[in-house]
């Protein structure tokens, strides 16, 4: 016997009959919608947690060596909002594999960083955006990676390529490198042999081997080295002499910082007697401060206030800084400022030459080697095993 439906299941299933029927993803829109995620995703822990960086140069040897791969940490200093938000995710200034532009400037905002659970302290290997480079904007200049030796406030001065911070001497990398002439009577191979043992490597030849400098009288070489290394040295039979090679208290170079006030724009003019192993002393600016611009005084502080700090109207004249017209008397940093110098002291870019690092430009703190290649070691050696997953002093 048949059963009647109520008038409440007869609505339902005439309800349940005109439901549009909900149509299933196409294979490419699932695909489409996963790589959408994923990119969003890896653009969000790029911006907000750990960013991977690689050291192309010797700038920071041994302390991390070329072909380093490292993990630096937004989370110490704390994750910067973009400047730039017209950019391709996932690249920095160019596409992958070309020299076209991955951004547009058309749109800049004002930079804030969020909270982190640091602040930037002496010691610290920091990743930074360049600050002298004019072509990009702030957040998309090229990535440095230096030892921050100075913070705001401080004091800085090098004596004898020792830095003292505030009058007290700063302890030394211990796998920081200076740089040496080695002379020898003739080279041989234990010496070459010593070479590639010890790790020295001359980065301006593809073999990565050192060769003997021109026009010495006799065979001298131009070495990188841990002082540990230029001790070793110095007790092998086939070296005369190990010289360490340093500029001289009182020997200007017109090319560090303030001499070339402007660096790469400026003409080196010296002003004082500063060179890169005898600096200072220099204080540096801090958020808040208020300094009396002085003739002496202002090569020192142009650039933080003719770039860093997006005043107004602000021009040089005749050696004067002017705002609209006007004669700046005085001046209140609006952010604190760090000096970087690299652990390979005599190859190093850096802060002695360029100046101040703005904390708008701090993009993390390197805390991990997660890979190192060996650019110049065979098959067998190409992976530095012992250097994976070292954390970073």
């Amino acid at each position: 016997m048949a059963v009647q439906q109520s008038w409440e299941e007869r609505m339902k299933a005439a309800a349940a009959s005109n439901k549009p029927i909900e149509k299933k993803k196409s294979f490419w829109r699932e695909w489409g919608d996963a790589i959408l995620f994923a990119v969003v995703a890896a653009t969000l822990i790029r911006w907000a947690t750990f960013e991977a960086y690689t050291i192309p140069t010797p700038s920071m040897e041994d302390s991390l060596l070329v072909g380093d791969y490292l993990f630096v940490s937004k989370l110490h200093y704390g994750p910067r909002t973009p400047q730039t938000p017209l950019q391709i995710p996932l690249t920095h200034q160019t596409l992958w594999g070309t020299g076209l532009k991955s951004y547009s400037d058309a749109i800049q905002l004002p930079s804030y960083r969020l909270p982190g659970f640091s602040e930037v302290k002496s010691g610290d290997v920091v990743v930074f955006n360049v600050p002298f480079e004019s072509q990009h904007p702030a957040d998309l200049r090229t990535n440095y990676i230096k030892r921050c030796v100075a913070v705001a406030g401080d004091v800085l001065e090098i004596k004898d390529t020792q830095v003292f911070i505030n009058g007290k001497p700063m302890s030394n990398p211990p796998q920081s490198q200076n740089r040496y002439f080695l002379q020898v009577p003739q080279p041989n191979d234990d010496l070459y042999k010593s070479f590639q043992e010890q790790h020295v490597t001359n980065f301006n030849r593809p073999d990565g081997k050192p060769e003997p400098l021109y026009g010495m009288q006799e065979p001298t070489f131009m070495i990188d080295a841990t002082p540990a290394t230029a001790e070793f040295f110095r007790k092998q039979p086939y070296v005369k002499a190990v010289i360490q090679d340093k500029a001289a208290p009182g020997q200007a170079e017109a090319e560090v910082f303030p001499n070339n006030p402007d660096y790469p724009q400026s003409t080196p003019q010296p002003i004082n007697t500063w060179n890169k192993d005898n600096y200072g002393p220099l204080q540096l600016p801090k958020e808040g401060q208020t300094v009396q611009l002085t003739p002496q005084n202002t090569p020192i502080y142009q650039k933080i206030i003719m770039r860093y700090e997006h005043n107004e109207g602000v021009t040089m004249q005749n050696g004067v800084l002017t705002q609209n017209g006007q004669p700046m008397k005085s001046y209140t940093f609006k952010q604190n400022y760090y000096f970087m110098m690299g652990d390979n002291r005599h190859d190093s870019l850096d802060s002695r030459y360029w100046g101040f690092v703005p904390e708008d430009h701090i993009v993390g703190k390197a805390v991990l080697i997660w890979m190192s290649v060996d650019p110049y070691g065979d098959f067998l050696h190409k992976i530095r095993w012992n250097r994976l997953f070292n954390t970073i002093d």
